[in-house]
């Protein structure tokens, strides 16, 4: 596989996973965590309805890809638009997310008792309970996971043509957290609480981390394709 290739599948399953640990998207997911801990007597139940959440997920972001994606390549002017400034346009927005990511811009977060509280109703429905928890928690976008979302990972698969594989890589990321949990119960681990205590910590230097990436990347694509500054 290319370098390319591996840069671009790395890139978007890092957002999705960027996604699962920021304050909102967090919340939805211990939610979801507190929904399937409830079964965790069956270790098979955890496991299923861990993968059936992510798959929830998944199918949001996957739909939204083709969407926006299809209908913006199938139009001609819009194609040959992108083609042209979307490296002018990227290098802005990059800026911006990353200023989001390092906390410059305060951002509503999301109260985790009413997340815990909807995630319990919603997923108690029988039989599609878990999938349609995913697929809900999935649109409930906060200004973070828009941003990711929309300012990078649809960028991202205008660029390569991708209408599946990004979105689909990005939603498994955002399940991270509820798929770690899953595979720990799988495998009879005790220390489940601790390994989630220590996602604030990681959530907080990947936020950072990220966010002087993007600011050096937008940097750079804004100085070469905006001001012609041959770097």
């Amino acid at each position: 596989m290319e370098e390319g290739a591996l840069f671009l599948i790395g890139t978007a399953l890092w957002l999705g996973i960027l996604t699962s640990i920021s304050p909102c998207p967090l919340a939805t997911n211990v939610a979801a965590i507190s929904f399937i801990a409830r079964d965790v007597g069956s270790t098979s139940r955890v496991v299923m309805n861990g993968v059936f959440y992510t798959l929830g997920r998944t199918l949001v972001y996957v739909l939204l890809g083709v969407v926006i994606v299809t209908s913006l390549l199938s139009v001609m002017e819009t194609a040959q638009f992108l083609q042209v400034r979307m490296n002018q346009i990227l290098g802005p927005l990059l800026i911006l997310i990353g200023i989001f990511l390092l906390g410059f811009v305060r951002l509503p977060g999301l109260d985790l008792r009413l997340a815990e509280r909807f995630g319990n109703r919603v997923g108690g429905i029988k039989g599609v309970g878990p999938v349609l928890l995913g697929a809900l928690f999935a649109l409930s976008f906060c200004p973070v996971s828009a941003g990711l979302f929309f300012g990078s990972l649809i960028p991202l698969s205008l660029g390569a043509g991708s209408t599946l594989l990004l979105p689909t890589l990005f939603g498994i990321g955002t399940a991270v957290p509820v798929l770690l949990f899953a595979g720990l119960v799988a495998l009879g681990a005790k220390s489940v609480a601790r390994a989630f205590g220590k996602l604030r910590a990681f959530e907080t230097w990947a936020r950072r981390v990220t966010g002087v990436v993007f600011i050096l990347a937008g940097a750079y694509l804004s100085a070469v394709y905006l001001f012609g500054w041959w770097i």
